[in-house]
């Protein structure tokens, strides 16, 4: 059970850091279109800088989980480094519980702002009016797979190597 919920999980990551890769693709070639239409036609850029913002921003929180699971975050591990093995395993497993409660609050929180934006008609105050659920939804959606990611890392450091995976 726990070997096939890990494989899910960690698809569902690489899925996200995939997206992300192509998130921000999609930003770059639509900020080069951006400077081409504004430098050298002279032409005014609308909806652009949104697309371009709103893009990487999802990246970001799409990406996270795919970076926790290849541990591609910056860290500090100096204390890490000086302790036992053991006592190392519970650090991990002492952050990683933490940043599990973390993203639990913040999915509860990001998920009640993409329904309050949906509720309220909220959009974007450009021209563009573009909603504000579509660009908030992103936000929602990495924190829930970081939550997922977290469980997995937590299922790893608690079972024994064989059988976590």
């Amino acid at each position: 059970m726990s070997r096939r919920f890990i494989l899910a999980i960690e698809t569902l990551s690489r899925m996200g850091g995939v997206s992300a890769a192509i998130l921000l693709l999609t930003a770059m070639v639509v900020m080069c279109q951006m400077i081409f239409m504004r430098y050298v036609f002279k032409a005014p850029t609308i909806w652009q800088t949104e697309v371009v913002v709103f893009a990487a921003t999802a990246a970001i929180f799409i990406g996270a989980p795919y970076v926790l699971m290849k541990r591609g975050h910056v860290g500090v591990d100096v204390l890490e480094l000086m302790l036992a093995s053991n006592s190392r395993r519970w650090l991990k497993l002492a952050g990683s519980l933490l940043g599990l409660l973390f993203c639990v609050l913040m999915s509860i929180g990001s998920v009640i702002y993409v329904h309050e934006a949906w509720e309220g008609g909220w959009t974007t105050p450009t021209i563009a009016a573009i909603p504000l659920w579509i660009p908030a939804m992103p936000m929602a959606v990495g924190f829930c797979l970081l939550c997922l990611q977290y469980l997995v890392e937590i299922i790893k450091l608690i079972l024994p190597k064989g059988e976590a995976l």
